[in-house]
């Protein structure tokens, strides 16, 4: 039992596990920085306004003299953009991340739509894309929850103030959205932390899948089953960096109060 933790053995482990803890670190932080502003895009389309067929029907039935039907109605309420964001989030949100890891990386290639690149920059292609939209798709709710949470007598000010609505956006609904996220953003945040051990199922070699890797091969005491449960120590020590930023940055947007 001894010679599972002898200097050499520690020290093998231990560098493994840091090539896999970068794996983690870069799949972590490319996926915030692809997810957050996607999101903000998604949040945008799940609140759009743009029906098409709007002024058509109303002007039809402007020269029929007609009152609006069911099917009128129907066309005039009709927000493509809106309807499709919102199903996508409903899908993304509806599935487990795990699948849709599977999916994005199996699927196009057994289709022949396209392949990703071979071996471990194809990987972490596939899973970035992966999380990416998961995440936007979570981001976006949490975007549209803090931008219509803001009172509507704030923007009817801005206006009255001579403020085009782009800059009502910026200076005073914008400002606004971020306190009120920060603590829904950063619970997401460090959900991705953990998150991102679900790489492995398309054997991305990230922190986890290199302790997985010791027990494979080995006898006694179930293999090296110290190096796997070792990976928690990362992301405590990961998670917890994050939780004193994130708290910080909580802080700093206290004098919205």
């Amino acid at each position: 039992m001894i010679e599972f933790f002898t200097s050499s053995t520690f020290q093998t482990v231990l560098s493994a596990l840091n090539s896999g803890f970068l794996k983690t670190l870069q799949l972590f932080f490319i996926t915030l920085i692809g997810a957050l502003p996607l999101g903000l895009v998604i949040s945008f389309g799940s609140m759009s306004r743009l029906a098409p067929f709007a002024r058509p029907v109303h002007w039809f039935l402007r020269r029929q003299k007609r009152a609006p039907g069911r099917i009128a109605k129907a066309l005039i309420a009709f927000r493509p953009i809106r309807l499709i964001c919102r199903l996508v989030v409903w899908v993304i949100r509806g599935t487990p991340l795990v699948l849709q890891i599977i999916a994005l990386f199996y699927v196009p290639g057994i289709q022949r739509w396209f392949s990703w690149p071979s071996g471990e920059s194809g990987r972490m292609m596939a899973v970035c894309v992966a999380f990416i939209i998961n995440y936007a798709c979570y981001f976006s709710e949490i975007y549209r929850g803090g931008i219509q949470g803001v009172p509507k007598g704030q923007q009817e000010a801005g206006q009255v103030l001579g403020m085009t609505k782009s800059q009502i956006f910026r200076h005073i609904t914008l400002l606004q959205m971020i306190k009120r996220i920060v603590p829904p953003i950063s619970n997401e945040i460090i959900t991705l932390v953990k998150d991102t051990s679900l790489a492995r199922v398309i054997a991305l070699q990230e922190v986890i899948w290199m302790g997985e890797s010791f027990m494979k091969g080995n006898s006694g005491i179930a293999g090296l089953t110290w190096p796997l449960f070792f990976t928690a120590v990362y992301y405590l020590i990961f998670s917890g960096i994050v939780t004193v930023l994130l708290g910080k940055l909580e802080k700093k947007l206290d004098f919205f109060q």
